[in-house]
């Protein structure tokens, strides 16, 4: 087992997590032994679905339907119809109050542009991940924005629109970022539901991140089990000291 197969079954395992955590790969030169990307996709975002299934490569062109996901990834508008896309988004935005002039100078952009973005599953990444993206629910995130707090000494970004920013933020950054999704990222992905957000870790610290969330996921339950036995005996009309609850949990455990 690899070291990325390693935090990767320990993040699934530890969050429970309904999508394996994708690795996104910006890169100059594409990995030897990876397909490139053969189905057109309707958005950027969409290949985070597909790389939780399998590793492929994609360039600029295989990204050409969505034109709001080459500008965060600061990929070339060096055609009259990519440029005309772009453009024409950005009219309908602003006519629906969505995004004004002035809110677009805060949209996260990659700072180098990328000649290839891979896609794969981080158990099997093809190479080390720039970014690591986690679809989690708002139990899971508890641990995540925990980790996150100790690993990065701050509170990640609560960001909106566009989804897709949230990968220019953290790598740009090398701090992780949270994004509560947008409407199109949210039309385009299935499992980007109701209950769940999406979670953007820069790939030089994941094994950081892994390490502090497993610890965190662990004691976030056993802490559950002391609190939930607190509130019965409370309810009960009982008031426990601290330590009368610890007691009592741990002859729960044993």
């Amino acid at each position: 087992m690899n070291q990325f197969q390693e935090i990767a079954q320990s993040l699934t395992d530890c969050l429970d997590l309904r999508t394996p955590p994708v690795a996104v790969c910006l890169t100059d030169t594409p990995p030897g032994g990876v397909s490139a990307s053969s189905q057109p996709a309707p958005a950027g975002c969409s290949f985070w679905e597909r790389g939780a299934r399998g590793a492929f490569t994609t360039s600029p062109k295989d990204h050409e339907n969505c034109a709001v996901g080459m500008y965060t990834h600061h990929m070339p508008l060096d055609t009259a119809s990519r440029q005309k896309n772009l453009n024409d988004s950005l009219k309908i935005f602003g006519d629906l109050g969505y995004v004004r002039p002035e809110d677009i100078p805060g949209i996260a952009t990659l700072a180098q542009e990328p000649k290839y973005v891979v896609y794969a599953p981080l158990s099997s990444t093809p190479m080390p991940p720039s970014v690591v993206l986690l679809f989690a629910n708002s139990r899971q995130g508890l641990a995540i924005t925990e980790a996150i707090q100790q690993v990065d000494s701050g509170a990640p970004p609560a960001m909106g629109r566009p989804a897709c920013a949230a990968i220019p933020q953290a790598a740009n950054s090398s701090r992780a970022a949270l994004s509560l999704g947008c409407c199109g990222a949210r039309a385009y992905l299935d499992n980007l539901s109701d209950d769940v957000a999406l979670w953007a870790l820069p790939g030089a610290k994941i094994a950081e991140y892994a390490k502090r969330i497993k610890v965190l996921t662990e004691a976030n339950k056993i802490l559950r089990q002391f609190h939930q036995l607190r509130r019965k005996d409370v309810e009960q009309g009982k008031s426990p000291s601290v330590q009368e609850s610890l007691v009592k949990l741990q002859g729960a455990a044993s």
